[in-house]
């Protein structure tokens, strides 16, 4: 069993940065995949951003490209999602997910992933 605790949301003007972290715990930690979504008000819960394979490759949602950045502190079995440059359309819940390493096909959706934490919520103002 994976336990997952997201922290770092909060209040933000458009244009600012934000980073939120996910701490795994549990025994197996170590052998999941950790990935990143959100909710907004009156949405379904969309893909953000994971890693493949190995903490080398990413994958991210186009709407965050080359904005968000995600990496793992794999000692603290902790992964960080780093948001630039946040625009009003980025409020929502965030949600950390972990599936298991082995896993690769439909990262992008919610089906491969068995944990999840609580959500953190972040607020971009215009």
């Amino acid at each position: 069993q994976v336990q997952l605790v997201e922290s770092g949301g909060g209040l933000v003007q458009a244009g600012g940065s934000l980073r939120l972290s996910c701490a795994a715990s549990g025994r197996t930690a170590s052998n999941y995949a950790m990935a990143w979504f959100r909710q907004a008000p009156g949405k379904d819960r969309e893909f953000v951003a994971t890693t493949i394979w190995t903490d080398d490759m990413t994958l991210y949602a186009d709407s965050v490209k080359g904005r968000f950045t995600i990496s793992r502190d794999n000692p603290k079995n902790t992964v960080y999602l780093q948001m630039n440059s946040l625009k009003p359309e980025d409020t929502a819940v965030y949600y950390c997910a972990a599936r298991r390493n082995t896993v690769a096909t439909n990262i992008g959706t919610e089906g491969p992933y068995a944990h999840w934490g609580q959500g953190t919520q972040v607020t971009v103002s215009s």
